[in-house]
């Protein structure tokens, strides 16, 4: 009897422990992601969200932002994760992962990259669409000068027209600085859309209608899943130049092309230690690059919400996102398809 009295004592404490240790489930906090506004972010999002509630049975949210007030949060743990981060180009990002405040884990999509970019049949015309090449020696950034008339802007018709990045997001500083790093602000127009669908909006109506256009893009991304673009050539990379690029106020801006793309998931050093299980998988995350431009081609196109894609992707592209997760979370997930 005692023996019973002091297995039952002690399985009691245990219970009071683990009482202690373990929140009730309703009492646990969401994990915040920041709500990223272009369509790859906004998509891989998701999917790490629908992965995260599914299969280990956490609860998510979204909290809005531009690029650079999403990292300033990520930093102070006021979000936890982005789901798409370009790691090491802000400064911002550089400061705070260098204070060991937020990281980088894995290398989501291989390949990504960006730059400034043109229609096909801007260089090469569109003979069974009736374009004539507008600019047929158009080859880099350097060029662009004598093509000013070529890309008019429709309010400045004496200067052309470049399309930036939205305000708010870092490639938009970088390009400003870069239209005054290779001379071209006299000649072109720095205009700003008000969001990533207006910039997609903008490039795809001129490409629709075979209109020149010139423009700031990216890879992943549907456009390149869509349409046939050139990328303009800059100087080759270089590490000092990009510090003037990436710096707004640096008054000398010296040209060169992007840094080479490291495409992460960003989360929060407090995140990094409290959930391991987590750390694990978003490493092991891995995106075909031309599988998810087709994707979000036909996201695009067919104006899909990027959580009904995202469970469309889960239901039809098992082998790729089960190499993720352990083979019990990877069922867990499919059982709630």
């Amino acid at each position: 009897m005692k023996t019973i009295k002091k297995l039952l004592g002690s399985a009691l404490l245990a219970l009071a422990v683990l009482a202690q240790q373990a929140p009730a489930a309703e009492t646990v906090k969401p994990i915040h992601f920041g709500d990223i506004t272009w369509e790859s972010g906004s998509l891989i999002t998701e999917v790490l969200r629908l992965i995260v509630e599914k299969g280990y049975g956490l609860p998510t949210d979204t909290l809005p932002g531009s690029t650079v007030s999403l990292e300033a949060a990520l930093a102070k743990d006021d979000i936890q994760v982005i789901g798409e981060e370009w790691a090491g180009r802000s400064p911002a990002w550089v400061k705070a992962e260098s204070e060991g405040k937020v990281f980088g884990l894995g290398d989501t999509v291989k390949g990504a990259t960006e730059g400034w970019w043109v229609p096909e049949y801007v260089i090469k015309g569109d003979a069974e669409r009736g374009i004539k090449a507008l600019a047929p020696d158009l080859k880099s950034v350097a060029d662009l000068s004598r093509y000013k008339d070529v890309f008019r802007d429709p309010e400045d018709p004496a200067r052309g027209r470049f399309l930036n990045s939205p305000t708010g997001w870092t490639s938009e500083i970088v390009n400003s600085q870069k239209l005054k790093a290779y001379g071209l602000t006299d000649s072109f127009v720095n205009f700003r859309t008000g969001s990533g669908a207006a910039l997609d909006a903008e490039v795809a109506s001129s490409i629709r209608r075979g209109k020149p256009v010139l423009f700031y893009y990216w890879s992943p991304t549907p456009l390149l899943g869509r349409f046939k673009l050139i990328k303009l050539e800059e100087p080759p990379f270089n590490a000092d130049a990009w510090k003037t690029l990436a710096d707004a106020n640096n008054p000398h801006p010296i040209g060169t092309r992007s840094m080479p793309a490291h495409l992460a998931i960003g989360v929060s050093a407090p995140f990094k230690a409290q959930y391991p299980l987590l750390v694990t998988f978003f490493e092991k995350v891995d995106l075909p690059i031309d599988l998810l431009n087709g994707i979000l081609a036909q996201m695009s196109e067919k104006r899909e919400q990027p959580r009904q894609v995202a469970l469309a992707f889960l239901k039809e592209q098992p082998q790729i996102w089960q190499q993720w997760v352990p083979a019990e979370i990877a069922a867990k997930v499919k059982a709630a398809l």
